[in-house]
């Protein structure tokens, strides 16, 4: 029986102390009783459990998993589950919170969870996935539930990941229950709109943008950090509304063409040969240096603390749109913020998956289902609404847009917390 490595993490920095970092600093600026900061920047519960896992070669592994609840003031607690070789504690409870001023900022019931398994998915099976994900459900079936804590797809899982824990947990309570997880297949409960849902929500924050400084779509060079689910889609949409997206990349290699890349083309050849790796008609970059491009539009799709104090200053990009949760430290959002640079932050750009599986629960709650076009059209009203409010807000008070989206969310989660008191 072998135990997973400790793999080196993409973690610079501590993501659960620029969670709390980010917490204070609102609280500072918005006025916010610093006892309920004090309540506010504790994760309500962390779950740590052991995975042993009967590998296709007969051998056992035991792979380290968590699920975190971080608030749940204003509903049952909400969040995807990470697979990932640099998956950590900390990560996951930062990630949690993350979530909770994600969904108070779209103005959702729930508050924030998140959860994680330490492995890299990429070199395992289909069987041990499923092995994994059914004893990892199994070991948290207490904490998860559609009324409590609603799981979802993050980075390394997919709907298959989630028909696996669905059924795992309604095989336990002897009934399906289609509310426990969302990201779901369509033949099992899932919802229309809800794979490209992030990225959408992305491209609604950029058409209000757009709007707001009175640029034209067709006119952006955009680079787009990461390919995978939310990087590829938004690249797929922005190329079919006119963008000319000159870089993307993912985990094996980049790509670079001031002209503009092929998107429908390299989306055919990632999907073939499961690598951006010799895509024809680009130029090869690193991540680190598509970062660093000259473009109108980054969009970070892929993991955190992306953009640091290191490389800030060296950004040349006119806006940011954070699809990853996290992908800008808060020392480099400072030197962003003062030579100009826009930034939608993850809490805003990327709050699409979350609103449409806030869908899928009240579709799968009342047994329901909703067309395609109706489910876009609402995403586009919750997350216009809430670009809104956020950019009269950076207006009004003269802040940054994250300060400013996480100064609502966080006075959001304070109100509700003082409206239900402290039990006992």
């Amino acid at each position: 029986m072998t135990t997973t490595d400790t793999p080196i993490s993409h973690l610079q920095e501590n993501p659960y102390e620029i969670a709390r970092q980010q917490l204070r600093r609102v609280g500072d600026v918005f006025g916010i009783d610093p006892n309920l900061i004090n309540v506010l920047e504790r994760c309500k519960k962390t779950v740590e459990v052991s995975i042993p896992v009967k590998m296709d070669d007969g051998s056992t592994r035991v792979f380290d998993g968590y699920r975190v609840t971080h608030n749940v003031a204003r509903g049952p607690s909400k969040g995807g589950i990470r697979y990932h070789p640099d998956v950590t504690r900390d990560e996951v409870k930062s990630l949690s919170m993350w979530m909770t001023w994600k969904c108070a900022l779209m103005g959702l019931p729930f508050g924030g969870a998140k959860g994680g398994v330490v492995c890299n998915p990429k070199t395992m099976t289909r069987g041990e996935l499923e092995r994994m994900t059914r004893r990892f459900t199994s070991e948290i079936i207490n904490e998860i539930g559609p009324e409590k804590d609603i799981p979802a797809p993050d980075v390394g899982t997919d709907g298959s990941v989630m028909a696996w824990i669905f059924d795992t947990y309604s095989m336990n309570k002897g009934h399906s229950v289609l509310g426990v997880v969302t990201g779901k297949p369509l033949a099992i409960g899932g919802s229309l709109g809800r794979i490209e849902a992030t990225a959408r929500g992305a491209l609604y924050c950029i058409h209000s943008v757009v709007e707001k400084q009175k640029l034209v779509l067709s006119d952006l060079r955009v680079a787009i950090q990461g390919f995978g689910n939310v990087g590829a889609n938004l690249a797929r949409m922005l190329h079919e509304e006119g963008a000319t997206v000159i870089a993307i990349s993912d985990s094996t290699a980049g790509l670079h063409n001031p002209k503009g890349i092929d998107v429908p083309a390299a989306l055919a050849y990632k999907d073939e040969t499961h690598s951006l790796a010799g895509f024809p008609g680009a130029e090869a970059i690193t991540n680190e240096e598509l970062v660093l491009l000259d473009c109108d539009l980054l969009a970070p799709c892929a993991l955190e603390q992306v953009i640091t104090a290191a490389n800030a200053g060296e950004v040349k990009a006119k806006i940011i749109v954070e699809g990853a949760n996290g992908p800008v430290t808060p020392t480099a959002d400072d030197i962003l913020d003062e030579r100009g640079v826009l930034v939608l932050p993850d809490v805003l750009a990327n709050a699409g998956g979350v609103v449409v599986s806030y869908f899928e629960w009240v579709q799968g709650l009342q047994e329901y289902f909703w067309k395609e076009e109706e489910v876009n059209a609402r995403l586009n009203d919750i997350v216009t609404r809430a670009f809104d409010e956020t950019w009269e807000v950076h207006g009004r008070r003269g802040v940054s847009m994250r300060l400013a989206a996480y100064g609502q969310a966080v006075s959001r989660v304070a109100e509700a917390t003082l409206t239900r008191g402290l039990y006992p």
